[in-house]
């Protein structure tokens, strides 16, 4: 995340002590592990509810979940501060509804958000992120009850924002939901880098617009290429998963490992780039809490910067934090 934070202003917002306090982000993922970036030098509440096996402890079999939360809202305790999310103080309500590849079932998925919108009020959640997608083409029934489910949660007057999937560069390959007209969509801004993803090289991945039905898409862009986050401690299992993201360790990451341990990997995707506009966005209601769903997508647009890229690949632009918390 250092260097991610560099492209999105981040030192504006830390520099200033705006660090998304008491904002609930409620991600939809395949859990979290007991890293120390979520449990020390953290002043914020971490709720942990299992969809797939009703456990009570939180655990991540997975490690995409964890390194999601790590973006959004890791302390950076293991790293001294290098690898700080964009939201260190921001409570996290982990959904886990994807298993140790990094699969799951549309049925948990609107379980979860329902569960979601019920107890917003009661865990103060404000945002959700999706850091998974489905295909792209003609939607399904499936893929229109998960659209279905997610406008329900932006109409409860909570900001989701889902990822623009890893199926480009052709037109038309956002992902389900991402393709919802209501939502924030993200595509990565970076994608130019080759990365490993799910085994195999790739570049120019992000998923571009139009959707299937003609709605322009993504929203929004973020650095998405080898981000660096909080790792699955060893002990907990899995490290291979299939929910828009790879494991693939550069010599960058390597760097870090050998520097701070276990405790930080580098993965690439649009999963990435989704987690940094959610604690954007978590920065931004902290600052200004009245603000509804559509207020905060309407600032999101003035705020981004153009990078020369076409719309159905760049949306309005990339992500500038310090532009949304001025704007």
């Amino acid at each position: 995340m250092d260097l991610a934070s560099r492209t999105i202003r981040l030192r504006y917002a830390h520099d200033r002590r705006i660090y998304g306090t008491g904002i609930g982000v409620a991600i939809v993922d395949t859990g979290i592990c007991q890293h120390p970036d979520f449990l020390k030098n953290c002043n914020r509440k971490i709720y942990f509810k299992d969809f797939i096996h009703q456990r009570t402890l939180m655990y991540d079999d997975c490690g995409h979940g964890t390194h999601v939360a790590g973006i959004i809202g890791g302390s950076g305790y293991a790293s001294g501060g290098k690898y700080i999310g964009v939201a260190p103080n921001c409570n996290l309500i982990m959904a886990k509804t994807l298993n140790y590849k990094g699969d799951g079932n549309i049925s948990d998925v609107l379980i979860a958000l329902d569960w979601i919108v019920k107890h917003k009020e009661e865990l103060g959640i404000r945002i959700v992120n999706l850091s998974f997608g489905m295909g792209n083409k003609e939607i399904s029934q499936d893929g229109r009850n998960l659209i279905n489910a997610v406008e329900n949660v932006w109409d409860s007057g909570i900001v989701v924002v889902a990822a623009a999937g890893n199926g480009g560069p052709n037109l038309g390959s956002v992902a389900v939901p991402g393709s919802s007209k209501k939502i924030i969509t993200v595509g990565a801004s970076d994608d130019n880098i080759e990365v490993d993803l799910m085994g195999n090289r790739a570049r120019n991945y992000s998923g571009r617009g139009p959707t299937f039905e003609c709605i322009k898409k993504p929203d929004i862009v973020a650095p998405a290429s080898n981000i660096m986050s909080c790792a699955l401690a060893r002990s907990y299992g899995a490290d291979k998963f299939r929910a828009l993201n790879n494991n693939h360790f550069s010599s960058a990451a390597k760097d870090g490992r050998e520097r701070f341990g276990n405790f930080y990997t580098e993965k690439s995707g649009t999963s990435m780039a989704t987690p940094i506009v959610s604690g954007a966005i978590a920065l931004l209601l902290s600052i200004k809490p009245n603000l509804t769903p559509k207020e905060v997508k309407i600032k999101i647009r003035d705020s981004c910067v153009n990078i020369g890229e076409p719309q159905s690949k760049q949306g309005w632009g990339l992500l500038d934090i310090e532009n949304l918390l001025k704007a």
